[in-house]
């Protein structure tokens, strides 16, 4: 599932120590038991690109069955990384707190700040940038596996 993909993405992103490589396309079933016997495109893919992501600032890479698709989904993940790595604590709370289901006002009672101060941080921690990128990101992946 694409969004899960780019969900699980900018949660590596976030702990920033990893090299992270997105292989789109079609896998062999029955899944093995290991990934290392697992076989088909996106496990290849998924290679090359890990050795990719390691010689990139961004630390991430895809690669897939369409490699123009592929292209324009690493380029989009790696906005969306720069949105998660830039992000301040404070903006993170906010964050957490209206994704979690809160409203603005609900987290501003719950930060003991005022709710402008919550659409502050969501506005400088680039939340709504973020929300727009995703679907975007996850369409280009299910699109680079072709």
């Amino acid at each position: 599932e694409p969004a899960v993909v780019v969900d699980v993405v900018l949660d590596l992103v976030r702990e920033g120590v990893w090299s992270i490589g997105i292989g789109a396309g079609p896998v062999q079933t029955p899944l093995p038991g290991s990934t290392r016997a697992a076989a088909g495109p996106a496990f290849l893919s998924a290679r090359r690109a890990v050795d990719a992501a390691k010689q990139r600032p961004s630390r991430l890479a895809v690669r897939g069955a369409v490699a123009a698709d592929a292209g324009d989904a690493q380029a989009v993940l790696s906005a969306l990384a720069v949105v998660v790595e830039r992000r301040s604590p404070q903006a993170w709370e906010a964050v957490g707190l209206v994704e979690s289901g809160r409203t603005q006002a609900e987290a501003a009672a719950e930060l003991g700040i005022s709710r402008q101060a919550v659409g502050q941080r969501l506005a400088v921690g680039l939340w709504e940038l973020e929300r727009d990128l995703r679907p975007t990101a996850a369409r280009l992946l299910a699109r680079a596996a072709g």
